[in-house]
């Protein structure tokens, strides 16, 4: 009898003791060893903490080389000006697409915590192979000479390049799809002051960016042009190597999401569903019931880490109590005809029907992001190129081109402390709101000084290409400055304006984005969904590359030369180009209006109003 009594006390005292233990977990999230992660113990702001110190040394590992590649690539590998400036424009979106995969699988088959540690070890790769290439003559084109033509790089010297060139993207998309949202997942969606601690994060997380930044196009883009580029690579290379250990020093805070399974399965799960209970159950409607059960008719289907993650995904977003009637045509998914047990396999819940909505409703905001980002791309093609044919001295130091880009990242770290200290704290009193200002609005905002940075950027081509044609007529040289090696008598400083507004476009639109997809995904799709934000820098690429190309085309079937074809740049009609910018940043801004004012808020803490 005592025996028994001192076992059941034994039970009840480990029943208490695992209540108070789930009690004081995070459910749905683990710490970095698979174990449950503890409030008080994981996550939090001195977890994100380290996850803001190792952006900095990615930033400076990947921006160091892409903030001046297209120097690299004409004056070492011998490429045109527009081919180098697409092949800039090529690398960096893809890296940035890469980020899509990264997000995919943070959310289903690895954490967040994992997914970075194997991207920046591929980046590491990547970067050493650059750095051999850059450091042995024999793997890089012969330099010009009066006796030796310029020949571009090709067989398996370009084949090196772009296997350095394409590792290094791999391991950037890694990297981007993983990093802001294990950040982000440190704090509690459920209180106010974890929803404005995570806003304080992401704007942090653009400010840090932008630290690394001001490194990579300082002190490395000097180092590539004084002391050779084996260094900048290999300056790159170490920064990438140190932030693994800085990442790693932060492991017993973290807490991160358990992954729940591939959600684009899920996404096209509902597709199917809806659209064959839409062709064959609209005759027999009257006997269609609506799923209520929150998991799959399959009690099987799933491991117990899925399991978990759509535990957490209920608590966070709650199992809708009906379908809502956006999207009307998706409701049909969760529609069960049991009489036809074909369905049974393509089974869908309220809760699903009702997270692919909320995924098919951001798309809008992400496409309309898209020509922002082929306004950002001239910050590293174009505007470099420009700033090269122009005086780059300030008193008597020589700034090297591609260091021009301090003044949008100046302007940011400037701006996003004010923004978060002073601007939102303002904002809400006015508002009398948590957000103070709407993600929307502040992408709005970015959208609105994209169409000012064209404009400017246009006024100064004017400008520069007046000062080439006065500077030289007087020579009676129609080439406009065919000696290239000749700066024009004009400062590299009137290119800064539109670096400005370009980064202060970024900085509204770049974060915004990242907290409005954060916030407004399902808790199954948040990396997936936050990496959306570096596809729309990778799509803006691709399609910058693409205005290019048809440009070209497009004027050059006339009797004139194409737009942006010449010897030089001083033969290019880059004025026009920006205007056409200019122009499309204008209609675009128009297309955002029409999506931004009908979307609704579904993330806890913001208002249905824009």
């Amino acid at each position: 009898m005592v025996g028994a009594k001192c076992s059941y006390r034994n039970l009840e005292f480990a029943n208490v003791k695992e209540l108070e233990q789930n009690k004081r977990s995070w459910e749905g999230y683990v710490n970095w060893r698979n174990k449950p992660a503890l409030r008080g113990r994981h996550g939090g702001m001195l977890a994100a903490s380290f996850v803001l110190v190792v952006e900095i040394l990615e930033s400076l590992a990947f921006l160091a080389n892409a903030s001046n590649l297209v120097l690299y690539l004409r004056q070492y590998m011998h490429m045109s000006p527009s081919k180098s400036a697409n092949n800039v424009t090529n690398f960096m979106g893809t890296a940035f697409l890469l980020a899509l995969l990264g997000g995919f699988l943070s959310d289903a088959f690895f954490t967040t915590y994992h997914i970075y540690l194997i991207s920046a070890v591929i980046e590491f790769l990547g970067l050493i192979v650059l750095t051999v290439q850059a450091r042995v003559p024999s793997l890089k084109p012969p330099a010009c000479d009066a006796a030796t033509p310029c020949n571009e790089v090709s067989g398996g010297k370009a084949a090196m390049l772009f296997a350095g060139l394409y590792l290094v993207a791999l391991g950037v998309g890694g990297v981007k799809g993983s990093l802001p949202s294990h950040g982000a997942e440190q704090f509690d969606d459920n209180t106010p002051s974890g929803r404005r601690q995570r806003s304080t994060f992401f704007n942090y997380f653009v400010f840090c960016l932008s630290c690394g930044a001001l490194i990579a196009v300082t002190f490395v883009v000097w180092v590539d042009d004084n002391k050779g580029w084996e260094w900048g690579f290999g300056i790159s290379t170490i920064a990438i190597f140190v932030s693994i250990p800085v990442f790693l020093a932060g492991s017993t805070t973290y807490r991160s999401k358990i992954p729940s399974g591939s959600s684009l399965t899920t996404i096209l799960k509902v597709l199917v569903a809806a659209s064959l209970n839409s062709c064959f159950n609209s005759r027999n409607s009257s006997s269609a019931v609506v799923n209520l059960t929150s998991t799959p008719s399959n009690p099987h289907s799933g491991s117990r880490k899925q399991q978990a993650g759509k535990e957490a995904s209920n608590k966070a977003n709650k199992e809708p109590e009906a379908l809502t009637n956006t999207l009307k045509f998706l409701n049909k998914a969760a529609d069960q005809n049991n009489n036809n047990p074909i369905y049974s396999s393509i089974e869908c819940t309220m809760e699903q029907v009702e997270d692919v909505k909320i995924v098919l409703k951001v798309l809008p905001i992400f496409a309309c992001t898209i020509i922002l980002n082929c306004c950002l791309a001239q910050l590293s093609t174009f505007s470099v190129e420009q700033a090269a044919t122009m005086d780059t001295k300030l008193g008597s130091l020589k700034v090297p081109p591609a260091s021009l880009t301090i003044f949008p990242v100046l302007f940011i770290m400037v701006l996003a402390p004010i923004y978060d200290h002073i601007i939102t704290p303002f904002a809400r009193r006015v508002t009398k709101t948590e957000m103070g200002i709407t993600h929307l609005q502040r992408i709005g905002i970015g959208l609105v000084l994209s169409i000012v940075a064209m404009a400017v950027a246009a006024v100064v081509e004017v400008k520069r290409k007046r000062v080439a044609i006065e500077t030289h007529s007087n020579n009676n040289n129609n080439l406009l400055g065919h000696d290239a090696t000749k700066p024009l008598p004009i400062t590299f400083l009137w290119i800064a304006f539109q670096y400005l507004f370009l980064g202060s476009a970024d900085l509204f639109t770049f974060a915004g984005l990242l907290e409005f997809f954060f916030t407004e995904a399902p808790s199954s799709m948040r990396s997936l969904a936050t990496s959306l934000s570096w596809v729309s820098l990778a799509v803006g690429y691709y399609v910058s590359s693409a205005i290019v190309s048809i440009v070209n085309s497009v004027t050059g079937n006339t009797s004139h030369r194409p737009w942006l074809s010449g010897a030089n740049l001083n033969h290019y009609h880059l004025e026009r180009f920006y205007w056409l910018m200019c122009v499309l940043s204008a209609l675009n801004f128009l297309h955002y209006l029409f999506w931004a004012i009908r979307y609704k808020y579904r993330g806890t803490g913001t208002t249905n109003n824009n």
